[in-house]
């Protein structure tokens, strides 16, 4: 992994590292070394269907990552905080809020 990582994801992945070692692997090499890369879909659009993603699963600790990461690729956070509302009519009231208050809090770590 990068030394230029977001500490975040780097001490993330030093953790997945530990348990599950090929699953680190495979993080790196297929999903960012691979279909983060591929040319089909922008990065910009590849971080907001990720977010959309784990808006709809749940996935409030990869949020952590995936936020900022979606930020730095382009999305702006109004268009975060939108499609979070959008989201709350397809995956539920309850996972819209989740996400909304991660926001809140992702973005206050970033100011």
């Amino acid at each position: 992994m990068n030394d230029n990582v977001d500490p975040v994801r780097k001490a993330a992945h030093q953790a997945l590292q530990e348990t599950a070692p090929k699953l680190a692997e495979l993080t790196d090499k297929v999903l960012f070394g691979d279909i983060w890369e591929r040319p089909g879909l922008s990065k910009r659009d590849r971080s907001l269907i990720t977010c959309t993603a784990l808006v709809a699963l749940g996935g409030t600790e990869q949020m952590t990552t995936h936020f900022p990461r979606a930020l730095r690729n382009g999305v702006t956070r109004d268009e975060l905080i939108e499609m979070i509302t959008h989201m709350a009519f397809y995956s539920g009231w309850p996972s819209a809020v989740t996400a909304a208050a991660k926001a809140r809090e992702i973005f206050a770590r970033l100011d």
